[in-house]
């Protein structure tokens, strides 16, 4: 079994790929990655994916996309596929899916995007509007089939899943579901899973954050949806309480190397969690993020211990 300490140093080796001949560049193989089914097909996705929110949408908006093409290019290069984005998220879905191209990466992508036209302060959507917004992610995808396409924080689900449905009938789309951050709406969300035929949810879910582990995710195991987990990180909560500590030594018993890798293993140990997906736009927080992927993830009591240890440190 590889470790993480190799999975890093031939990740650094790939990233050097342009100056070095094909036969010297090594990644870390298939086989060491922790992969997990997708329930409603079986389908084999890496658990530890890459978002486009965050410090990837303010670089994608700065103009300056150069930092974006090398954090894409080191998730390919080291066995990443699940790439989740939005059309909310500013350039983030544009920019990615040209750096994609360039890269020659379409094809390894598992492209999850969103779907959102909903006013902000309730009301229905503008079918019209929304299937332009599909169109234009199929146009920065580069993919049609597109692998995943979510109805946006739940807004106007009646109206936007319908045409999701209608898309993936019609054969455009591989996958379908909703997201929901926060957990106000978990009835609601409790509902569409119930209800409706929906390959994925999309919700938050970290070590300091577990409301998800009540009720949402083992109905994810229930009625066989996926789950892409966002903010494993607590967006910057989590790296403010953990400031200036060392990891405890007994997370060197599942190869955790960092705090990033910590967080990582505990939000995609639960056993409904398909693929987490942390946001950066530094490519050696990639390369870190990644590592958490390969190895061994924390059982039910490693998990309490982990949890214990965030509770007990000062909020930040």
């Amino acid at each position: 079994m590889i470790t993480r300490r190799d999975y890093l140093k031939y990740s650094v080796l790939t990233a050097a790929a342009a100056a070095l001949p094909p036969q010297l560049t090594r990644a870390a193989s298939p086989e060491d990655r922790i992969d997990r089914a997708i329930p409603t097909t079986g389908e084999q996705v890496p658990k530890v994916g890459l978002g486009s929110s965050a410090t990837f949408r303010k670089m994608a908006d700065s103009g300056d996309v150069s930092p974006l093409s090398e954090v894409l290019s080191a998730f390919f290069e080291n066995g990443g596929t699940v790439f989740d984005t939005a059309p909310a998220y500013g350039a983030s879905e544009e920019v990615s899916g040209r750096l994609i191209l360039e890269l020659g990466a379409t094809e390894k992508v598992f492209w999850a995007t969103k779907l959102n036209v909903a006013p902000r302060g309730g009301g229905a959507a503008d079918p019209e509007a929304a299937r332009a917004q599909i169109e234009r992610s199929f146009k920065h995808s580069g993919k049609d089939p597109m692998d995943l396409v979510q109805v946006h924080q739940l807004r106007d689900v009646p109206t936007q899943l319908a045409i999701l449905k209608d898309l993936k009938e019609a054969g455009r789309l591989r996958y379908i579901g909703v997201t929901y951050t926060g957990d106000q709406l978990y009835p609601d969300l409790a509902k569409v899973m119930r209800e409706e035929p929906i390959d994925f949810i999309g919700v938050d879910y970290a070590v300091d954050n577990r409301k998800a582990a009540d009720v949402i995710l083992p109905l994810a195991i229930e009625r066989g949806i996926g789950v892409l987990v966002y903010l494993p990180f607590g967006r910057t909560r989590l790296w403010a309480r953990v400031a200036g500590r060392d990891l405890p030594s007994w997370a060197a018993e599942i190869g955790v190397e960092s705090w990033a890798q910590f967080f990582i293993k505990f939000a995609g140990a639960h056993p409904a969690v398909t693929s987490v997906t942390p946001s950066t736009s530094q490519a050696k927080h990639v390369l870190d993020n990644l590592g958490a992927g390969v190895g061994e993830l924390p059982d039910e009591a490693m998990q309490k211990r982990m949890a214990d240890f965030v509770d007990a440190l000062p909020s930040a």
